[in-house]
């Protein structure tokens, strides 16, 4: 399996998220909602053209001790994308680590499309 961005409607408030999934499939990144397809679509556009960068990313700490981090656009500073929470410091290294070689190159498959035809 290559890199994809997933892009999908929620059934429970109809609007657009995407999500990055690494080469194992394993989802490494999501995004918040947006109110268009096209402003998802714009975030994934976003996620790839930020995510090569170390600045970009701030490395945080969840209430249950868990890390994770936040994708941050170097234009606005507004989070795209979060992480998947990970039990050490290294796991979220590794995540980020992730992000930077799988999101300039992956492809983005729009579920939305097929979410409708159902």
């Amino acid at each position: 399996m290559h890199p994809v961005f997933e892009v999908f409607r929620s059934n429970s408030n109809n609007q657009y998220y995407f999500r990055l999934k690494a080469e194992n499939g394993q989802i490494i990144l999501s995004s918040e909602g947006y109110t268009t397809k096209e402003n998802c679509l714009n975030g994934v556009a976003s996620v790839k053209l930020n995510s090569p960068f170390d600045s970009n990313y701030l490395r945080l700490t969840a209430n249950n001790g868990q890390y994770y981090f936040n994708l941050k656009s170097m234009h606005n500073s507004q989070i795209i994308g979060t992480s998947e929470l990970y039990v050490s410091q290294q796991g979220r290294e590794n995540g980020i680590d992730s992000v930077k070689r799988n999101a300039p190159l992956a492809n983005v498959v729009d579920l939305s499309i097929q979410q409708a035809r159902a």
